[in-house]
């Protein structure tokens, strides 16, 4: 070829390629590392400006416009590819010609020469500023209510667990306080709720203001606020309570109508003494807060316990002593209940149930200690154990699917997410066997974060129950917002299904809401044959109880008395890849 033909050819491909970079918006670099300059191609008037005087010619006038909060992060970045140890690959922030700050993703790579040194490093800059402000505001709205700018209901109940749990450990004293606007609702209805929400503002505003700096507040939703007082006495939290009053009650609200006068009530919870959940100390403080709100309004009211009550935490106390032993000494282990098909004719999947056996080798009775374990926020810690026992279950047994419990306190616990997510992740035939199931008036707490905790242990490959359906009046908005694949109906429906037109009728209720879904149903607590072929005719999927059998400590499916040809698909799987259930046949058990 020519060598003007070559010329003319070679122009033509440096254009088209100035073109592809100056309409992606990125900007490509060489930067020779022995004379330290950097050559550039693409709109660099975009992030340095229009004058070419300003642009950045060497790495050292370069590093100078990074921000110096990110130089660090960037030079680590660096050294290690030019170590070997991995990709250039870093974000930070430069400084535009205004003086802003732009984030940019800059990746590249060096090139050595023939004595193996670092010679040039090529690569690209890509702006990403609406990228980053967009995950910003994702993370607030994660973390802080959009109209207050306090802490949302989710991070004060994070918030609270800590506290909790630290005053636990080192004993130490504090206080929760549930404040709420008296008659907000009368503010919106005579001014409109923008109005309100002015009042909402100016209140979380003058929380802050007669606060202590390590006090947390946040918006329980509403026209309630909470507020975590550490390292205080009964006496002072009455006082921060009373002030808060005073701070309300003494100076008119401003508004775009005119001034409002509001007060504010105030429920007092005592920590560590009267609660050991958020859940628990939340719900304690808003009835203390109704209680000072009927006594009159604009007051506060304490939680108080009765000498029953204080026994009753005495005795809790020691069982959580107990509980916390056998989790240290790996005392806990599960039970498996099966759960058939309507037939009766074979297992679909195993329910495992913890159990504690104590220091004396017996086994302690599950209502003995979970109750307590719920009050004492121990609940997170043994879903943790029970789901790490029943994925090495699952590991080691192929042809078999479980189902595990866990607390409406797990299921807003993003680190069991994270536990479950990172033992799944490369193990997608274990998570087709594994279904999570949680009650239903854990999920109805908070509709949302339920169902955002639904779709990522869908996602992961699981499979999701309504454990005890019908005791929370679930609604066809709250099952199309959960997007389960299972629902179980309620023991209490079924026992004495046969003798009460009310439980039928109920059951039938029930049993159209989740076929409404295409959603499988099981049936709990289920004793008698004539049960079972009554809701198997109503349309049940599967049936759980004592006829079927009771909680056996040994898996079932180590039994050496099943044979492979015991071994049947599950119903309404398919049969490649896909566990399998060991066929049973009904027995009578009395309860």
């Amino acid at each position: 070829m020519p060598p003007v033909e070559r010329k003319v050819r070679r122009e033509a491909g440096d254009d088209l390629w100035q073109t592809a970079v100056t309409a992606a918006g990125d900007l490509v670099y060489r930067w020779e590392i022995e004379n330290d300059r950097i050559e550039w191609r693409g709109p660099l008037e975009r992030l340095f400006g229009a004058s070419p005087r300003r642009h950045p010619a060497d790495g050292r006038s370069f590093v100078a416009r990074i921000s110096p909060e990110d130089q660090a992060r960037r030079e680590a970045a660096l050294a290690a590819h030019l170590a070997g140890e991995g990709e250039y690959d870093v974000e930070y922030r430069v400084r535009g010609e205004s003086g802003d700050f732009h984030w940019v993703h800059d990746r590249g790579s060096v090139e050595f020469d023939a004595a193996g040194r670092a010679c040039r490093v090529l690569g690209t800059l890509r702006r990403i500023t609406q990228r980053k402000l967009h995950e910003a505001r994702l993370e607030y709205r994660a973390n802080f209510d959009e109209l207050t700018g306090h802490f949302n209901k989710l991070r004060l109940r994070e918030a609270l667990e800590f506290t909790l749990a630290d005053a636990l450990r080192a004993g130490r004293a504090g206080a929760f306080l549930a404040v709420g606007l008296d008659s907000l609702d009368r503010v919106n209805r005579a001014y409109g709720s923008e109005l309100g929400d002015e009042v909402l503002i100016e209140i979380g505003r003058r929380l802050d203001r007669c606060l202590r700096s390590n006090d947390v507040v946040g918006r329980l939703g509403g026209d309630r606020f909470g507020v975590i007082l550490t390292g205080c006495t009964a006496a002072e939290a009455l006082q921060t309570a009373e002030r808060i009053l005073n701070v309300v009650r003494r100076t008119a609200v401003e508004t775009h109508a005119g001034p409002i006068h509001v007060s504010v009530s105030s429920g007092i919870l005592l920590f560590p003494g009267q609660a050991h959940t958020a859940l628990d100390a939340i719900a304690k403080a808003e009835g203390a807060l109704l209680k000072a709100k009927t006594s009159g309004r604009d007051c506060a009211a304490l939680y108080e316990l009765s000498d029953e009550q204080q026994r009753g935490f005495r005795d809790a106390m020691e069982i959580g002593e107990q509980v916390k032993a056998a989790l240290r000494e790996h005392r806990l282990e599960l039970a498996y209940q099966p759960i058939v098909t309507a037939d009766g004719e074979a297992v679909d999947y195993y329910e495992c149930l913890v159990r504690m056996r104590g220091a004396d080798g017996n086994l302690v009775p599950a209502g003995l200690f979970i109750p307590v374990v719920e009050k004492l926020g121990l609940m997170r810690a043994i879903d943790r154990y029970v789901l790490d026992m029943a994925l090495q279950e699952l590991e080691a047994t192929e042809a078999v699917r479980l189902g595990i419990n866990i607390s409406g306190l797990t299921a807003a616990d993003r680190s069991w997410l994270r536990a479950l997510s990172a033992r799944l992740r490369s193990r997608p035939d274990m998570a087709r066997r594994l279904i999570v199931e949680i009650t239903e008036t854990a999920a109805l707490h908070d509709i949302e974060d339920s169902a955002s905790f639904v779709q990522a242990v869908r996602e992961l490959g699981c499979q999701v129950a309504i454990d005890d359906f019908g005791a929370g009046y679930t609604t066809f908005r709250h099952l199309k917002s959960l997007t389960v694949d299972i629902v179980k109906i309620d023991g209490s429906f079924v026992r004495g299904i046969l003798e009460s037109n009310q439980n039928q009728l109920f059951v039938r209720n029930l049993l159209s809401l989740a076929q409404a879904f295409s959603l499988r149903t099981v049936a709990e607590c289920v004793e008698t044959a004539d049960e079972a072929a009554f809701l198997a005719d109503e349309g049940i999927d599967l049936l759980q109880g004592y006829h079927f059998g009771r909680p056996e400590m040994t898996p079932p499916w180590r039994d050496h008395r099943v044979s492979p040809s015991m071994v049947q698909p599950v119903a309404g799987q398919p049969s490649s890849g896909q566990p399998a259930a060991r066929t049973v046949a009904p027995t009578a058990v009395t309860s």
